[in-house]
């Protein structure tokens, strides 16, 4: 019996069917195609990023030393003052008063003092000498009538009216060397008007330092934080007027995560930007770390110090601060996504004859959504991401490197 040849038509419609079979054929033998990513060099930079304010190195406080009216506020906030510039006054009237009244005591105390070194001193000493010079002559007296009531001209009443004479000068004698000692430099006389003088002094500088504490005067120069009154207010004691953020060199203040302290360390560099001018970064330095962690909320403060604060840099700014903690000229690097388990033993999913192998790898930096493959792979080699469906022994081929 003789067979049928295929007819030409026939065999171009078996032509596709073959070729497909073919072709399914060897992708089931070289297993799904899988797209992958290849390890490759290049520079990479690990940064620590965090939140923020902008401080200064002292905030002053200034209250009142007093109970008074204001009468005057010469500042307002944002306004930068210099040391011992008038920010406010209180009205001063009573002060003045106490001054005048203590420096009126003051003058008295001076001109009795100047009585009694130029009219009481002369005049006790003049007074000393009249009481010498009569005891002198009582005395010669007293000799005379003694004598003449010896040889019986006199009789004795005569004798004793000279004695009690002498008597008496003797003791107004002493009573002028008493007051020539007390009006002499070191007398008492003197010591007291010294002492009164001096009390007098002593109440006009109390009373000039009532008068100066009705003026609030910034102690440093500094920018005027906050205003907390008005020309009117009645103040207290100890009431807060004002708030300074005194001049100094500008520092950061943050709270980083506490698992990130073994990665920082003084000196390390860090790009700064305010949140209001997110387009003018600017440069700090970590200049100290806390040496203990905050419990409540597990983070650990960090202070930077900014070299060449920009105009724009404020007092209680939001800031956002990224530090840089590490770098490599040339790392090997993956996509942060290619590496498994990064935070236990990392590991990633490679092609070796033509099957999905696991390798575990070794870690360094981290990037920006990459990191650094330190050991366990070499440059070029082809890892398949964890996104892919594919499982350890997969027969697998690479699509995309």
């Amino acid at each position: 019996m003789r067979l049928a040849r295929p007819r030409p038509r026939t065999l171009l419609w078996l032509l596709p069917a073959l070729l497909a079979a073919g072709f399914l054929a060897y992708s089931l033998g070289a297993g799904k195609t899988v797209a992958v990513v290849a390890a490759k060099r290049q520079p990479l930079t690990e940064t620590v990023i965090s939140s923020g304010r902008i401080i200064t190195p002292e905030r002053i406080e200034l209250g009142a030393e007093m109970v008074g009216n204001l009468v005057e506020v010469t500042v307002e906030e944002g306004d930068r003052v210099v040391a011992g510039q008038v920010l406010a006054r209180i009205d001063d009237a009573e002060q003045r008063a106490a001054a005048e009244q203590a420096r009126r005591a003051l003058e008295e105390s001076a001109a009795r003092q100047a009585q009694l070194r130029e009219v009481a001193r002369p005049v006790a000493d003049q007074a000393l000498a009249q009481a010498a010079a009569n005891l002198v002559q009582a005395g010669n007296e007293f000799t005379r009538v003694q004598r003449l009531v010896e040889a019986g001209f006199y009789n004795q009443s005569r004798l004793d009216e000279a004695r009690r004479a002498l008597d008496a000068t003797r003791a107004a004698r002493e009573a002028a060397q008493a007051q020539a000692r007390g009006n002499h430099p070191d007398g008492v006389e003197e010591r007291l008007a010294s002492a009164r003088q001096a009390q007098a002094r002593a109440a006009l500088a109390l009373a000039a330092a009532k008068q100066a504490n009705t003026v609030i005067r910034a102690p440093a120069a500094s920018v005027v934080v906050r205003k907390l009154v008005e020309p009117g207010d009645i103040v207290t004691q100890g009431k807060v007027l004002f708030e300074l953020a005194a001049d100094g060199e500008t520092q950061i203040v943050l709270q980083v995560d506490e698992k990130n302290l073994g990665r920082l360390a003084l000196g390390q560099q860090a790009a700064v930007l305010a949140d209001a001018y997110p387009a003018r970064p600017f440069e700090a330095v970590i200049f100290r770390i806390a040496p203990a962690v905050d419990a409540q909320k597990g983070s650990v403060e960090i202070k930077l110090r900014v070299a060449a604060p920009p105009p724009f840099a404020k007092p209680d700014m939001t800031v956002s601060v990224e530090i840089r903690v590490g770098h490599r000229a040339s790392a090997l690097t993956l996509p942060g996504d290619a590496v498994r388990d990064q935070a236990g033993q990392p590991w990633v999913m490679v092609i070796e004859h033509g099957r999905a192998v696991r390798r575990p790898v070794r870690l360094g930096l981290a990037g920006n959504g990459v990191v650094e493959v330190a050991a366990g792979l070499a440059e070029g080699e082809a890892v398949i991401p964890a996104a892919a469906a594919v499982v350890e022994g997969q027969k697998v081929r690479a699509g995309a490197v």
